[in-house]
């Protein structure tokens, strides 16, 4: 299979089979807040040393280091990173800088005028959460914020329309009897594609999807992808490459530290070191030495797509 029919546009067997710390950095994702708007109940949010709002000069700065290196595609998150003050200054900064894709991830509760000034920065990538397919559910999954399903559906219609634009769905033990009905109905709203993200501690949901059309399959190569996988979202296999090569070049950074990926961020694992000019160097030199299957993050948490790419990439 080529990592091209997974649907992430930035994973790709040319990228895999080339990637060194000379490559162009070709996906990185920045924490600017952890501030929400929303409670939603499988969410851990921050370890407590890594939040706050990043300062604009800081975000600049990492980015900066970044657009240096070749940066590719950008992600701002949080938190809710509309929350974030300057993140449409910061958008046109990368535009400016030759980064192509830049994409949010948002709850969707911004009003509409935010979005639009997004979109007119050089934002060409939403990913949008979504749990639910009923207000009743939907509000229950934000933590009770009334009102919040009706205006993130509303906000997933329109940055469809002008963007590519996913949405992101977890489904816990309080959901997931809904699940087939909610890609359904996120599939309905004219989504680029479906990311179905099983929470840490939670991957039934995956199992009830295999009864989903084919064609509904067929509009969305992530949720295909996902489904047809065998049902298994995280956590590494026997067979696995132990070496984590997509560090190479991609990476997330959080108050002030970079890390190995988003995920190993938000386990709580420890970062790789403070971000710096020396960034790529420490990274290459973490890469060598770290085995993922003896780091229990790495082996229990890391994703299907990442293994896929770090199987390529090994030529295992």
């Amino acid at each position: 299979m080529k990592l091209e029919d997974i649907g992430f546009y930035t994973l790709s067997d040319a990228r895999a089979i080339k990637c060194s710390m000379f490559s162009p950095l070709w996906r990185c994702e920045l924490i600017l807040t952890d501030r929400c708007n929303f409670a939603c109940p499988y969410c851990r949010g921050l370890k407590p040393d890594l939040r706050g709002d990043m300062s604009f000069d800081d975000a600049k700065r990492t980015c900066d280091i970044w657009i240096r290196e070749r940066l590719m595609n950008v992600r701002f998150s949080g938190g809710e990173p509309t929350l974030w003050p300057g993140l449409c200054e910061l958008v046109r900064y990368c535009r400016g800088g030759g980064v192509k894709r830049i994409a949010i991830s948002t709850n969707g509760s911004a009003p509409r005028p935010t979005y639009d000034a997004l979109l007119a920065a050089g934002v060409n990538d939403f990913s949008v959460s979504l749990d639910a397919c009923c207000a009743e559910c939907g509000d229950k999954m934000t933590g009770g914020c009334k009102g919040s399903w009706d205006r993130v559906v509303s906000s997933i219609r329109y940055l469809s329309k002008r963007s590519y634009t996913t949405v992101g769905m977890v489904f816990t033990d309080e959901n997931v009897g809904s699940c087939v009905e909610s890609v359904l109905f996120a599939d309905s709203l004219g989504v680029s594609d479906i990311r179905v993200v099983p929470s840490a501690q939670f991957n039934r949901a995956l199992e009830l999807l295999r009864e989903l059309p084919s064609d509904v399959l067929a509009r969305h190569p992530i949720l295909r992808y996902r489904v047809k996988n065998g049902g298994v979202v995280r956590g590494m296999r026997p067979k696995d490459c132990g070496k984590c090569r997509l560090a190479l070049d991609d990476m997330a950074v959080a108050g002030g530290w970079h890390f190995p990926c988003i995920i190993y961020m938000r386990e709580g694992g420890a970062p790789i070191g403070r971000v710096g000019g020396d960034i790529r160097i420490s990274r290459a030199a973490w890469v060598e030495k770290h085995d993922a299957h003896a780091d229990p993050i790495c082996s229990s948490m890391c994703l299907d797509v990442c293994m896929a790419y770090n199987n390529k990439a090994s030529g295992a």
